[in-house]
């Protein structure tokens, strides 16, 4: 089963190897979409967890009891066709290529099954067409 989720770390666990802890302590694999971490900040990661649903849930629980905000919310991109001028720079950054300019018409394509979420495009937009749905 994968799991996306959003991880906040506190200034004071931001050095914990967490994606090692997971993969050896509960056979999970952590695929890294999106991170900022500094050291003394608040550091943020998304990330995809793949494993056995009860090591998962138990993986969940094990970083919350560190101090580790998790948020399983699912966030989606939406781009809003109305304000968007098709000018393609998004697609430069999107690393999945669910986004892209349609070769006979240049209009903006998006398709959202390829989307992980990393929310790369936003700052990128200089309309700002695109944004999160929470």
């Amino acid at each position: 089963m994968k799991k996306r989720v959003t991880l906040t770390f506190p200034k004071r666990t931001i050095q914990m190897p967490v994606a090692y802890r997971l993969a050896k302590d509960f056979n999970i694999a952590a695929n890294i979409i999106r991170a900022q971490v500094a050291p003394n900040q608040i550091g943020k990661l998304v990330v995809e967890l793949a494993g056995d649903i009860d090591e998962l849930d138990a993986a969940i629980e094990w970083m919350r009891s560190q101090g580790i905000q998790v948020s399983t919310a699912n966030k989606e991109i939406y781009v809003d066709e109305e304000v968007c001028v098709d000018c393609g720079l998004c697609t430069g950054v999107c690393p999945t290529e669910a986004l892209n300019l349609a070769p006979d018409t240049f209009k903006l394509n998006f398709t959202r099954s390829r989307c992980i979420v990393c929310e790369q495009c936003i700052p990128t937009c200089p309309v700002g067409a695109i944004s999160t749905n929470l």
